[in-house]
Order: C-alpha cells, then sequence, then structure tokens
C-alpha cells in the first residue's frame, strides 16, 4: 500500500493512528520519546501482521534532537507516503504563570517540529505516492479556553501551517489536519469537568482515538483533491462553542 511516518506513536491518538494505517496496509516508522516501552510492544505486534517497522526515539524539544530524526527516517525510508505529525504537549497553566521556558517547549514541540521535520522530509515525500503530511491539531487552536494560552497558540500556528504548506507544496504533497475534541478523557479526569465538557457536545459523547485515526486513514488514501482543510472530529463541540 505504502508507508507512513507517525511521531509520538507509543500511546494514544498516535498509537491508534499507526495501528490503523498498519492495518490499511502501510509499512511505518514510528516515533516516541518517553513511551518507548509501548512503542516497542506496536512495533512487534505489526510486525506479525507483516509490515516494515521502523522505531525512533527523539526530543522534538531540542532542535537537534529533530534534525537527527529527520535525517534517520530520511534515510531508512527514501520514499514516504504519508507524515502524521501526532506527538505533542498538552498542559493547563494560569497566563500569568506560563514561564518562558514553558511557551519555547510547548512551541518547540507542537510547531517547530512539524514544521522543521516535514522540512527535512520532504525529499523523501516527494519520492512518495500522492504523498501527504497531517497535522494532529485541537480545535482549541481555533476556539481557546482559559489557562491553555501557550498550548493553544501552538495548535493556532498547526492549524495556519497547513494552510500555508497546503499552498506552497501543491501540487506535489498534500497537507491537511486533523482536530479532535475530546478523542478521550484521561483516567484522572475530574468527573464534574467531564460532564461540563459532554453537555457542550452535540452527540453528548466523548470520541475515540479511532474516531481520529479513521480521519487520517481517510486523508492518506481516499482524499486526492482534499488539501489544506482541517477536518474536526469533535461530535460537533465546535460548532457550540
Amino acid at each position: 500500500m505504502g508507508t507512513a511516518f507517525i511521531t509520538g506513536a507509543g500511546i494514544r491518538i498516535g498509537q491508534a493512528v499507526a495501528r490503523a494505517l498498519a492495518h490499511a496496509g502501510y509499512d511505518v516508522a514510528l516515533h516516541a520519546n518517553r513511551s518507548l516501552e509501548a512503542l516497542s510492544s506496536l512495533a512487534d505486534e505489526l510486525r506479525a501482521l507483516g509490515r516494515r517497522v521502523t522505531v525512533h526515539a527523539a526530543d522534538l524539544s531540542r532542535p537537534e534532537a529533530v534534525d537527527a530524526l529527520g535525517a534517520s527516517v530520511r534515510e531508512a525510508w527514501p520514499a514516504l507516503d504519508v507524515v502524521v505529525h501526532n506527538a505533542g504537549l498538552y498542559e493547563r497553566v494560569p497566563f500569568e504563570d506560563i514561564s518562558r521556558e514553558q511557551y519555547r517547549t510547548m512551541l518547540g514541540v507542537n510547531l517547530d517540529a512539524p514544521f522543521f521535520l516535514t522540512q527535512s522530509l520532504l525529499p523523501s515525500l516527494l519520492a512518495g505516492k500522492d504523498p501527504v503530511v497531517v497535522h494532529i491539531c485541537d480545535i482549541a487552536g481555533e476556539r481557546p479556553e482559559s489557562h491553555f494560552a501557550h498550548y493553544s497558540v501552538s495548535k493556532a500556528g498547526l492549524v495556519m501551517l497547513t494552510r500555508a504548506l497546503a499552498v506552497e507544496l501543491a501540487p506535489r504533497v498534500r497537507v491537511n489536519a486533523v482536530s479532535p475534541g475530546v478523542a478521550a478523557f484521561p483516567e484522572s479526569f475530574d468527573a464534574a469537568a467531564r460532564e461540563q465538557i459532554l453537555r457542550r457536545i452535540p452527540m453528548g459523547r466523548e470520541g475515540s482515538v479511532e474516531d481520529v485515526a479513521r480521519a487520517v486513514v481517510f486523508l492518506a488514501k481516499d482524499a486526492p483533491y482534499i488539501t489544506g482543510q482541517v477536518i474536526a472530529v469533535d461530535g460537533g463541540r465546535s460548532v457550540k462553542l
């Protein structure tokens, strides 16, 4: 079918995306930073399907690590059909308490890394078949909420990067984004806050990581005339915000 590279593939959305692409027939390059044990287990699972799998570790907050990751993936995969930028930081901090280090780290992982990884991997993408880049954004990038200023800014930048690269790289490479709402609540999430959020979702329930993964597979396989778009996978929450 093709080849795909997914950042932050060890857990949650990234893991679901990697699994969905592998089941759709793609060989995969998997990246993680902290979730290396989970990444190794996922790699074994996908190899059992008959897929070629490579594993790459890198701290995307460090520019030199981003550069090394790009070079490593480019060497292992001279042609790439899909690049999914999923790795990201998420933290709740009041605006007045956000430090310069927190701000720089947030933008470094969520925005700078996708920018420079795509730049580094462009030769492999140009060698692929109908290549596509997919950014995992967040509805917070267009509908901000309190205490997530630096996170919202990073995701807003990623939305604009989607649109800018769709224009600049066309017609050679398509660039789109998937923007989840609540893909799955963390186990530690406050029950009262959970109910408050659910009341704002027209579909009345949280989504799943598989919902997001299906949207990525659609953009990779079945959307040859779609570029520059941000697909909200949020149960209609962004409509009500």
